[in-house]
């Protein structure tokens, strides 16, 4: 399973979120595979240890793959949600309120923008609620 969270604009215009995973089926030599996702571009950054960025909203949608760091996002609301190394974030919140985050550990948020393209469809399954 791969650890996705979905942060979206709702009719609010507040960010929102919600975890669930990459759906993934079985594939060939034991591997687990989703299917192609269409994208645009890709890009790295860095961050370094302690760094934060105030109330945005996402530029684009876009998958934001985490290298490594730890990171505390908050939206408006003030919900709080943590991105892991290896977490991807499905940013979908290009309009409103946006959201918040701070680096929490001692290491630079190494990331991966994967924009997506027009239409693309993102194997998202969000978990479900006990």
């Amino acid at each position: 399973m791969i650890r996705c969270v979905r942060i979206w604009t709702g009719e609010d215009e507040n960010s929102h979120f919600e975890e669930g995973s990459i759906e993934l089926t079985p594939g060939t030599h034991g591997d687990l595979l989703s299917g192609k996702v269409g994208t645009s571009t890709a890009s790295f950054q860095e961050t370094s240890a302690g760094g934060t960025l105030a109330w945005h909203t996402a530029p684009v949608r876009q998958l934001v793959i985490t290298l490594s760091g730890t990171l505390k996002f908050q939206t408006r609301g003030g919900n709080h949600f943590v991105l892991t190394p290896g977490d991807i974030l499905l940013a979908e919140d290009t309009a409103g309120g946006g959201h918040t985050w701070k680096l929490v550990d001692d290491q630079p948020w190494r990331r991966l923008y994967v924009v997506l393209a027009k239409d693309a469809v993102v194997p998202f399954k969000r978990v479900q609620q006990k």
